[in-house]
């Protein structure tokens, strides 16, 4: 039965595609099809994995002391009997076989599949089984990361059933496309689909400028977030349609609405290709005015696709992406070797970098010792500078760094979330002292002008302050919106009071641009503001030249510039900004 999810709109475009249920604590798992040909090695290699934790249990509880809990010798028991149990055993042969599913992926498949069963259970004591079947698949997925499996091409893989009428829409020879659906995926789990089988994404919470939804948009494929219960009601292999424009989930769609949006989705292409003939053409409006089009990227391998684009540089280098989803720090030749090679790929063009922006939702819970548990409102906590001031050798490895990386190119550096004179001067000190650890050992490094991000409305309110000390000034207009507002712009629930045309934050805007032009200081955009087509006129109106987004968004915005005449935007900037419903006017 068809039926729809409605959620918040984040990443433009229409994915078609078989639904993938994982969790969140398992978004790292290897997703990918296997040869027809290597069915038998996947299950030897889960057989395998189940055995070593049969056997590593039983010699647990072999070495149990006398003394020990009955109970204890009763859970691990429970745990030996989940491994052997029937339908684990036998649904992930079956998508092994039948899909072509590697191990990993066949594993986690079917423990969603039972973990829905255990939560339909009545009985308490049956409901809390799901929890240790956790624990043996985590297990299980520990081992068998120790067990090489090459990563094949993609194949293929029937359905293992006879074929709907949906199916049969879809071409024969492409690989069955699928749709990603789960709780919700960390920033850092997001960039391992950046070359994965992933035609679009659903999440159940996060909001429009999450950092989830930022990265999603960086990869260019249709999302939906803060989809509430999308991950329950959506079932493993379920047919799915996600509308990014919409913002809505389509769960077995029939012939007939997969079929428009089969329409909905080749229009979509051929914009794309009308859009790539912008590619060359200067970002010049129609009285003359260039305006300057950057790009935001979160590794250095993302400035293929800024330069593929059209990108003038780099506006914003989120280098927190270094520091996610690993064990220790990056060391200060792990980093230098990032930043240069990201410099080396713009070719000479300009790399603003800004310095680690931790907290939030971009946490570091994998980093020992460095956890942000027990704060009460993380937004408000210990991040981005602070969280680098707080912690001085980390932040003199990364300044020393990016410094060596500015011998390669033009590098500018940019400081987020800075707010107090102390933090400013503590920032510039420490940038001294970097400076002269070099010196002092001979190391080559290159020059770097000095940016602030301006999200916090204390540092709109004190412009003058930041340009005594900085050569430019990058507006985050995500934070900027969440703290004037007080907004916490990754919960779904308040969502609908995100307002980007809100009076006071336009003001903020208008007040930062216009103070940065009569100082003759440079001044962008970099937050999702930028690469919004429908803010263009009015930031333009408003007399900005510089704007930075994600690199899918470029051609876009710059087809917006070409159209515009800034001279005449100037006066209806204004009304917008005197106006108590701005939204009404753009």
């Amino acid at each position: 039965m068809t039926f729809s999810v409605h959620g918040l709109a984040v990443s433009r475009g229409i994915a078609i595609g078989r639904a993938v249920l994982v969790a969140s604590s398992r978004a790292d798992v290897a997703h990918y099809f296997i040869d027809a040909s290597r069915t038998a090695d996947e299950i030897q290699r889960l057989r395998v994995a189940r055995d070593a934790v049969s056997e590593e249990i039983t010699r647990v509880q072999r070495d149990l002391p006398k003394d020990a809990p009955h109970e204890l010798s009763a859970l691990l028991d429970v745990h030996l009997m989940l491994l052997q149990d029937e339908q684990l055993i036998s649904g992930v042969k079956h998508w092994i076989t039948d899909r072509l599913y590697n191990a990993e992926w066949a594993l986690t498949t079917q423990y969603e599949i039972i973990a829905r069963q255990f939560d339909d259970m009545e009985d308490e004591y049956l409901r809390e089984r799901k929890a240790d079947l956790e624990q043996v698949v985590e297990r299980m997925l520990g081992y068998m990361k120790g067990v090489a499996s090459p990563v094949l091409p993609a194949a293929p893989p029937p359905t293992g059933r006879a074929p709907r009428q949906q199916d049969l829409l879809l071409d024969d020879t492409m690989d069955v496309p699928l749709v990603l659906v789960a709780h919700d995926i960390s920033p850092a789990d997001m960039l391992q689909f950046k070359q994965s089988l992933f035609v679009g994404f659903a999440t159940d919470v996060g909001g429009k400028t999450s950092h989830t939804a930022i990265v999603a948009r960086s990869l260019d494929i249709p999302a939906v977030v803060g989809a509430r219960s999308a991950s329950q009601l959506i079932e493993q292999d379920d047919w799915v349609i996600i509308d990014g424009d919409a913002g809505v989930l389509i769960v077995d769609p029939s012939p007939i609405i997969l079929a428009e949006y089969g329409f909905k989705q080749r229009q979509g292409e051929l914009e794309r290709q009308r859009l790539n003939r912008l590619i060359n053409t200067p970002a010049v409006t129609l009285d003359d005015q260039k305006v300057e089009l950057l790009a935001n990227i979160e590794m250095p391998d993302d400035t293929a696709g800024a330069v593929s684009m059209g990108a003038q540089g780099v506006g914003l280098f989120r280098s927190e992406f270094l520091f996610m989803g690993r064990s220790k720090l990056p060391d200060e030749q792990e980093q230098y070797l990032a930043y240069r090679k990201a410099v080396e790929g713009m070719n000479g063009l300009p790399v603003t970098i800004r310095t680690v922006d931790i907290g939030s939702d971009k946490p570091i819970d994998k980093l020992a010792g460095r956890t942000q548990d027990g704060q009460l409102n993380p937004a408000l906590g210990l991040r981005a500078i602070r969280w680098s001031l707080a912690d001085p050798p980390m932040f003199l490895t990364q300044l020393r760094a990016i410094l060596r990386a500015a011998a390669h190119g033009p590098v500018n550096l940019l400081v987020p979330m800075l707010a107090h004179g102390s933090e400013i001067r503590h920032t510039l000190s420490l940038l001294d002292f970097a400076r002269a650890e070099l010196d002092n050992k001979g190391i080559t490094y290159g020059p770097v002008k000095l940016g602030a991000m301006i999200e916090i409305p204390a540092a709109a309110l004190t412009l003058k302050l930041f340009l005594k000390y900085f050569d430019f000034l990058s507006i985050g207009t995500n934070d900027l919106i969440q703290y004037t507002l007080a907004i916490d712009r990754a919960d779904e629930s308040v969502a609908h009071l995100y307002d980007p045309c809100h009076p006071a934050v336009l003001r903020l805007i208008a007040d930062t641009i216009a103070e940065c032009n009569a100082q003759g200081k440079g001044v962008s955009v970099c937050g999702e503001m930028a690469g919004d087509t429908s803010m263009t006129r009015l930031l333009l109106g408003m007399g900005l030249r510089s704007f930075s987004m994600h690199p899918s968004q470029i051609l876009a915005v710059k087809q917006q510039v070409l159209r515009a005449d800034a001279g005449k935007l100037q006066r209806w900037a204004q009304e917008v900004l005197a106006s108590e419903e701005p939204a009404a006017l753009l």
